[in-house]
């Protein structure tokens, strides 16, 4: 699991602001107006966050979930690794954590830009994959990222997770290299704030993790 939080967000500023979802007999489309919540992951959301650890689509990609709320509880209070919760209208729909990948000695990614942040996430629902949410998650958190002063947000699927790197693509971020994670091979991907600002209000959903 990767290492640093990008600090201080305020859930202020991050208040729910929905607009209608449409409705379609394979997916929900989720729109720009869309807003999602990350608040920190607490010690009463690891039951629920093991659980979605074992949901199939999530169990691919993630290693075993006891093994992973292991770290999670550790990250809790640490200053290496920011958990959240994803809400979605006040549910919670999945996790997500941000990282500093200079924080971490050897770390794979500590030669990105000085202030770059690494994001990792999945939605816990089963219902809700394929349906949007993960392009429009990663686009408003990396908002937020810039916002705060990242240069720089990363993330790094699984080369044959063509449905995440799809949704990665989505939300503005390009692939860069092939790095080896603890996890193994990995797709680098990154988007730059300049980038962001320049794809501002464009947004184009599909299927996303």
């Amino acid at each position: 699991m990767p290492a640093e939080p990008a600090t201080g967000h305020d859930p202020e500023k991050w208040k729910p602001v929905f607009a209608s979802l449409t409705f379609g007999s394979q997916e929900i489309m989720a729109k720009q107006e869309n807003r999602y919540d990350f608040r920190p992951v607490t010690e009463a959301d690891l039951p629920m966050i093991a659980a979605w650890l074992a949901e199939p689509h999530v169990a691919e990609w993630w290693d075993d979930p006891e093994t992973e709320i292991a770290q999670i509880r550790e990250h809790i209070d640490s200053i290496s690794v920011e958990p959240l919760i994803i809400e979605l209208d006040g549910e919670p729909i999945g996790y997500m954590q941000s990282y500093d990948p200079h924080l971490e000695d050897g770390h794979p990614y500590s030669d990105q830009p000085f202030g770059t942040l690494g994001i990792d996430l999945s939605i816990g629902r089963p219902e809700l994959v394929g349906r949007g949410h993960g392009s429009a998650i990663v686009r408003q958190f990396v908002e937020q990222l810039f916002e705060e002063g990242a240069p720089r947000v990363i993330i790094d699927p699984d080369p044959s997770n063509g449905r995440a790197i799809r949704a990665y693509q989505k939300a503005g971020f390009r692939a860069i290299d092939r790095r080896q994670s603890e996890y193994g091979d990995a797709v680098l991907m990154a988007i730059d704030a300049k980038e962001g600002d320049a794809e501002a209000g464009d947004v184009k959903e599909g299927d996303a993790e």
